[in-house]
């Protein structure tokens, strides 16, 4: 029976007719709804029309700059957490949108490293955040830096600054938001030059054979180097790389640190000895205060799980700030300054989730993200504020079949008309999710699986450990002065000179010069 779907359907509007046919459900659609009328689709494309018409280009200073990066998230992604989306508000979700796809621009991201086809973190912020394409696993330094070489991250002449140090230096205030350890790729991007970007604290420099003293960790450089030691407001995870092995947190959790550093104490006494106004937070309440009373502080670092930040669905709210939460308190800080700031934002679980076939996570980290930009942009301007949305690189997660419009996105899209077996919409090209055939050789019936489980790892066709990166582009969303320099097809190095040209920073033309 063509176009049976099995289970899970959400079709809105439409009266259904449940058959059962071997004890399994299905849902056909049994009559006609508005939106098969040819007049609802001319009316939507006329209102489409009407908008774009209404687009100028914003040709003002943006005297601030915010970047939002989804980790991992590929345009699939973006589908599936708008269906997501959609389909909790009780729609079919197709025709949803993730705040960010209101933007009036729009372009794609070229993804690869120098020596890399499928890129990872390190090297895309390099590009995005630095503006030059770098190796795999390096940070903030150029090519000619292999990766695990300290040699190379001590040459000077190797390392490149990024736009937080661009904002920096023009005397704007620079900040970093994350759900992952604030000592991670993407953040690291903003302060680090690091030969590895394994090397979070020393005791990864010493276990990879060199002197910590000497080829300064991640953590250290965020701590005592410039411009991570200014940057106003850092949020995230990591506390771990910043307390001694001796040292408890907390929340129970020993540090990491061989060097007895306690570099949370270094920051405080920093900032203390420069008569600067500051806090350091670990958990919600205390993130709420600040967002409550931010004309007290000048700097922020809030440390909130001695690793990553727990995914959005299993954080416990009493202690665990959402990424909305975060993005306020550092624009309440960060906006005191009225020469500006760069504020770079980051939902890094996205990629955690893909890494694991948590397909139902990952949508729902996008989603988080997604209320985060719009908080972004609620609290700020388009006059003065270019705000921009992309993903470092891609996952191998596709939506496939044939499903019926409206089916649960976390369900089966249909039978295969081979082998006669269900299959799901969403699926790996590898990873923890592969499912082994059966004794008889048939292929892994999915049909009893419990897909509402947010740890369901959905289904990969090769196994792997974890699930790797994809080498596609990714989309580029942008609002506010100069955004309409982010369209077509761009290299993922430029966006940072574009970002510096549209509020007057950098070493490059500007809209000023």
């Amino acid at each position: 029976m063509r176009g049976k779907v099995l289970g899970g359907n959400l079709l809105i509007n439409s009266s259904l007719t449940r058959l059962r046919t071997n004890d399994k459900q299905y849902l056909l659609v049994s009559s006609v709804t508005i939106r098969e009328k040819t007049s609802y689709w001319k009316q939507n494309a006329q209102e489409a029309l009407k908008k774009q018409l209404k687009v100028s280009q914003n040709k003002n200073v943006a005297k601030n700059i915010i970047m939002f990066l989804g980790d991992g998230m590929s345009i699939p992604t973006l589908m599936a957490a708008r269906t997501y989306l959609g389909q909790l508000h009780g729609k079919t979700g197709e025709e949803s949108k993730l705040y960010w796809e209101n933007f009036p621009h729009t372009g794609f991201s070229k993804t690869y490293c120098v020596d890399r086809q499928v890129p990872d973190s390190a090297c895309t912020a390099t590009a995005y955040l630095c503006g030059i394409k770098a190796n795999e696993g390096t940070m903030g330094v150029n090519a000619k830096v292999t990766r695990s070489v300290c040699e190379g991250q001590l040459d000077e002449s190797n390392h490149v600054s990024s736009i937080a140090a661009w904002a920096q230096d023009v005397g704007k205030s620079a900040g970093i938001v994350t759900t992952t350890r604030v000592t991670h790729a993407s953040p690291g991007g903003t302060y680090a030059h690091i030969a590895d970007r394994d090397w979070e604290s020393d005791q990864k420099v010493v276990k990879a054979g060199y002197n910590s003293t000497v080829c300064k960790d991640i953590a250290t450089q965020l701590i005592t180097k410039y411009p991570g030691k200014d940057f106003n407001v850092i949020l995230g995870g990591g506390r771990r790389e910043f307390l001694p092995k001796d040292t408890v947190d907390d929340e129970g959790t020993s540090g990491k640190r061989g060097d007895g550093v306690d570099l949370i104490e270094l920051w405080k006494q920093e900032k203390a000895d420069r008569g600067k106004n500051y806090k350091y937070v670990w958990n919600r309440k205390s993130l709420q205060q600040v967002i409550a009373n931010p004309e007290n502080y000048d700097y922020l670092l809030g440390l909130f799980e001695a690793s990553h930040c727990t995914y959005h669905m299993e954080g416990p709210a009493s202690t665990e700030p959402t990424i909305s939460e975060m993005t306020e308190a550092a624009i309440k800080i960060l906006r005191k300054n009225n020469k500006g700031y760069f504020l770079f934002i980051e939902g890094g679980r996205i990629d955690h989730a893909h890494h694991d076939t948590w397909a139902h996570l990952a949508l729902d980290e996008t989603l988080e993200l997604a209320k985060a930009v719009q908080t972004a942009r609620e609290l700020t301007s388009e006059d003065d504020t270019l705000i921009v949305v992309t993903s470092d690189h891609a996952h191998t997660m596709s939506v496939a079949g044939y499903p019926l419009r409206g089916n649960d996105i976390f369900s089966i899209a249909e039978t295969s008309d081979i082998d006669f077996l269900p299959y799901t919409t969403l699926n790996y090209a590898n990873g923890l999710g592969y499912k082994k055939p059966t004794n008889n050789g048939t292929r892994y019936d999915v049909s009893d699986d419990d897909m509402t489980d947010i740890y369901y790892r959905y289904p990969s066709t090769v196994p792997r450990d974890s699930e790797t990166h994809g080498g596609e582009d990714v989309g580029i969303f942008a609002s506010g002065p100069w955004s309409h320099l982010f369209s077509g097809t761009l290299e993922q190095h430029t966006i940072p000179h574009f970002m510096a040209y549209a509020s007057c920073i950098g070493h490059g033309v500007t809209a000023c010069t």
